[in-house]
């Protein structure tokens, strides 16, 4: 029996030796493990870091693998003076150790190499030496284009007109503009497109499509409008309207040109044109116009009936010509607008009849804290409605504007109506 005992005490001994050293193999291993992965960690911290910020030049290629050995990242300073003393001077170089954390070339200026004579002089000579070479003539020539001149230039417009006498049509065709101004501050571009309109009528109004990043758009679009006799083409007069697509907010206006056909014959056939871009000029007169207001207190119902009459003598809003007038109609009740109103669009005139009436209900008793506001606007599809005149009447009012007020406070259910003088907007 004795025999038999040790045998089993040695089997139950080995799964123990064997775990033993299982467990020790397993130390090595990890430790091993986790002495080649600080290895690696500490030979890539070494390393040059690594391309992030790539600029790709037309027919320059600036990757390191095309880059001969005198221009990576492992050469010493006397490789890369001999190689700068080798290459020729119109040749492209292309530091890649001095570029900033964005990735970009830093700019640098060139040095000039002259006699030694040079080194001695003193910053004195120098500017004197500047004195006697710049002549008057050519310091006039430097700054005649300042700065304000360079900003008042808009470019130029090329473009064609032709009448097609067996269609009756009028044909414009828009070539190109040139030497736009950058009106993205931030791409030092613009997207440009052209609105057409044909003035006095402002009937037809046509757009190029939007050209995107170009301040040298060619368009090469055409235009006919049907059903104008040439008779009638020497009192139209075109308008041209360039500007700049943007997408967060309105579009910006870069400027305008205006093109009288009177003394232009289109009878030898197509006539090219070209034009300088000029600043839009909005025509605002002195006198705003006069609107022709009925109002009428209703103590029962509380409530005030406006009625838009007339308008008389409103001024040209804008290059266009005659404006389109329309009416907005405000009303206040302690500085805070409540309801709002506009009468319809009358086309063309300086002299509107509207005859429209509103009815505005009043939420508290009596007229005391109450005011109505009139905004006589010119309608525009192609740009924001510019206000032509204002006109404000409450008991804070002066002038016709308040004795209105108090009449229509002292005498309900009476239809009052009188003739205001327009305020600048």
């Amino acid at each position: 029996m004795a025999p038999i005992s040790a045998n089993r005490d040695e089997f139950d001994e080995i799964p123990t030796v064997v775990g033993i050293f299982s467990a020790f193999g397993l130390v090595f291993t990890v430790s091993l493990f986790a002495w080649i992965c600080c290895q690696r960690k500490s030979s890539k911290s070494n390393k040059t870091p690594p391309y992030k910020f790539v600029h790709v030049l037309k027919g320059v290629d600036i990757y390191p693998e095309n880059l001969n050995s005198k221009k990576k990242f492992g050469a010493d300073d006397k490789s890369e003076a001999k190689s700068k003393s080798v290459m020729p001077k119109n040749s492209l170089h292309l530091d890649l150790e001095k570029r900033d954390l964005n990735g970009n070339f830093p700019k640098t200026t060139p040095k000039i190499q002259g006699s030694p004579d040079l080194e001695n002089l003193t910053p004195k000579h120098f500017a004197e030496r500047e004195k006697d070479s710049i002549s008057p003539e050519s310091l006039k020539s430097n700054t005649s284009l300042s700065s304000e001149e360079k900003q008042d230039k808009l470019g130029t417009l090329f473009f064609s007109l032709e009448y097609n006498f067996e269609k009756k049509a009028f044909v414009v065709n828009i070539k190109e503009a040139r030497g736009l101004p950058a009106m993205d501050e931030q791409s030092m571009t613009s997207d440009p497109y052209i609105k057409m309109t044909i003035l006095p009528e402002k009937k037809h109004k046509v757009k190029t499509r939007v050209l995107r990043k170009t301040l040298d758009p060619a368009f090469d679009e055409t235009f006919t409008f049907y059903g104008i006799p040439y008779s009638q083409v020497q009192d139209l007069i075109l308008h041209f309207m360039i500007l700049s697509f943007d997408r967060f907010s309105r579009d910006d206006i870069i400027g305008e040109v205006l093109i009288p056909l009177e003394g232009i014959e289109l009878f030898d056939g197509r006539m090219l044109m070209n034009r300088e871009i000029i600043k839009r000029n909005v025509r605002k007169s002195s006198g705003r116009g006069e609107l022709l207001i009925s109002l009428c207190y209703q103590s029962t119902t509380n409530t005030l009936t406006v009625v838009v009459l007339k308008a008389r003598h409103l001024p040209k809003a804008d290059v266009s010509g005659l404006s389109d007038p329309y009416v907005k109609v405000n009303l206040y009740h302690a500085k805070k607008r409540i309801s709002k109103k506009k009468t319809h669009v009358k086309k063309c005139t300086p002299n509107a009849v509207f005859n429209e009436l509103f009815v505005f209900d009043i939420p508290c008793e009596g007229l005391e804290d109450i005011s109505i506001e009139f905004l006589v606007l010119d309608s525009d599809r192609g740009s924001r409605n510019e206000i032509i005149g204002r006109l404000t009447l409450g008991a804070s009012a002066e002038g016709t504007s308040g004795e209105h007020w108090k009449e229509i406070c002292e005498y309900p259910r009476r239809q009052i109506a009188k003739w205001h003088m327009l305020c600048d907007g």
